[in-house]
């Protein structure tokens, strides 16, 4: 079976999609019986008004912002956004208040149309972290030992990290809830492409695998991991989803510098993922959402012909 993403009409973070009246200016083409707006293929649309910028980063590209509830979409939580019209936040400053429409399709989501409607406030500090640090670790550098954590995937089986030595091992961090396709929905969709990049691969490796580790293992039991699987096409030799103990979950992202607190329903994270060689040490992370199928192809290869030191 091949690994390509299943293109369809389900919703895209695990929430029920948006299907509002006219009046909410929301709209999405993705389900059908929705109202429709043509903004391009398989993109939702929303205008939200009197939000704060909290920080402005990245060089006028990625702006901070603390935002009202998106109906039926996202809970009111800070988060950051991609700006792609950068000349649309010059002159911006932390504490203005501004309107700005969110663009959303299956793969990415930005913003537009930025324009400043209020007066400048004082920038609230941030909150202090609602996640749980209960195991002192140290991080996780290149070469270490792999610790064998234990885990449970989609099918409701007790797995542990240590069963994978002599594969190369590809673990990512998701959660199943997650409502923007630049953060877990684009690992899942790398990891589907991957899958089908390292299969098709002439004369490649044949002991590798990949796990996606959700860090939501209240919301995300086996049976909802496997309904969130149903959505890419995948071996499921060769890739699976899991979750666990919340204190190996926070042991594990903590020693990899990726941070998940909580607002409600949403958690406010960063992105890691990692390519463990077939003995069992850290070969590669990486970070954001930024890197790409091929050199991760590349590593997994490369890690899979890993020979005992």
């Amino acid at each position: 079976m091949n690994c390509s993403r299943r293109r369809g009409t389900e919703a895209l973070s695990g929430v029920p999609p948006p299907c509002l009246g006219s009046d909410t200016n929301f709209c999405a083409v993705l389900p059908s019986g929705c109202p429709i707006v043509q903004m391009g293929p398989a993109t939702m649309r929303m205008v939200l008004t009197a939000l704060t910028v909290a920080s402005v980063v990245g060089g006028l590209v990625t702006i901070v912002i603390k935002h009202e509830e998106i109906p039926n979409y996202m809970a009111a939580m800070t988060m950051p956004f991609e700006a792609r019209i950068t000349n649309e936040l010059a002159g911006l400053k932390p504490g203005d208040e501004v309107s700005f429409r969110l663009l959303v399709t299956d793969q990415e989501g930005w913003i537009d149309q930025i324009t400043k409607t209020g007066a400048t406030n004082v920038v609230e500090p941030p909150p202090r972290e609602t996640f749980r640090r209960v195991r002192f670790v140290d991080p996780l550098n290149i070469g270490d030992a792999m610790p064998d954590y234990p885990f449970t995937n989609e099918l409701g089986q007790a797995i542990h990290l240590g069963q994978f030595k002599g594969q190369a091992l590809g673990l990512t961090f998701i959660y199943t809830r997650c409502p923007l396709p630049n953060f877990c929905p684009r690992m899942s969709i790398n990891f589907s492409d991957a899958c089908k990049k390292l299969l098709a691969m002439p004369n490649g490796p044949k002991n590798w695998h990949l796990l996606s580790i959700s860090f939501d293992p209240e919301f995300d039991a086996p049976a909802t991991l496997k309904n969130y699987a149903k959505r890419y096409e995948r071996d499921t030799s060769h890739w699976n989803f899991a979750t666990g103990a919340l204190i190996d979950i926070d042991a594990i992202t903590e020693q990899f510098g990726l941070m998940f607190p909580r607002e409600g329903a949403i958690f406010n994270h960063n992105l890691r993922t990692v390519v463990v060689d077939a003995q069992g040490r850290v070969q590669k992370v990486f970070t954001g959402n930024e890197w790409k199928v091929e050199d991760f192809v590349e590593e997994m290869a490369k890690a899979a012909g890993v020979k005992d030191r």
